[in-house]
């Protein structure tokens, strides 16, 4: 059985953490399939083809590289129960789905469109994130709608795309995310040419 890692993420920008969470999933499963969304609990600022190019290029930029990962933008859906679908007429019955999350993700998820039908369909990985405590009472209501879930041993930097659009601070960057949103003048923090 081939196990397959869904890593969805409404990344704006993705960051080295992200990059960080990616390598540690292509060390854990047989491939990580990854896309750009949009998050319906969230205002993006940047549209999904941008955030999709960004992740391209944050997946190209792995060293050394690992072929096990691969963007999937037509995997992308409000819905991450049709993501699902869409993943299981690509790859066929048999394969295990892993679906992937941050923390600050597992209170959201019961509202989530048809849940207990997802979370019967795969295993859920939960990734810690720096300054969100793992919610036990979350995670127990989730295993409550039928979720089998682990949480990652993990520890990616202390970096988010928020803390990025909001301070400008281009650490949080790989340097060819950094270049292409530059090049795109793609936030308002983005007065600069490129540090690196």
């Amino acid at each position: 059985m081939v196990n397959i890692a869904l890593f969805g993420t409404s990344a704006d920008p993705p960051t080295s953490a992200h990059q960080a969470i990616l390598n540690w999933l292509s060390y854990h499963y047989d491939h990580v399939a990854v896309w750009a969304s949009d998050n319906p609990f969230k205002t993006h600022q940047t549209p999904l083809e941008h955030r999709s190019t960004m992740l391209r290029l944050l997946i190209e930029d792995i060293s050394p590289p690992r072929r096990n990962i691969s963007l999937y933008q037509a995997l992308s859906s409000p819905r991450t129960l049709e993501t699902v679908e869409k993943a299981r007429q690509h790859w066929g019955t048999q394969v295990d789905f892993t679906l992937v999350i941050g923390a600050d993700l597992v209170s959201q998820m019961p509202r989530w469109y048809q849940i207990e039908k997802l979370l019967h369909q795969l295993k859920l990985l939960v990734v810690p994130r720096p300054g969100y405590e793992i919610d036990e009472g979350g995670i127990e209501e989730l295993r409550k709608l039928g979720a089998e879930v682990a949480i990652a041993d993990l520890q990616a930097p202390a970096v988010s795309s928020t803390a990025y659009r909001e301070k400008g601070d281009p650490e949080v960057l790989t340097p060819p995310v950094e270049d292409y949103i530059h090049k795109e003048q793609l936030y308002a923090c983005q007065d600069a040419a490129p540090s690196r």
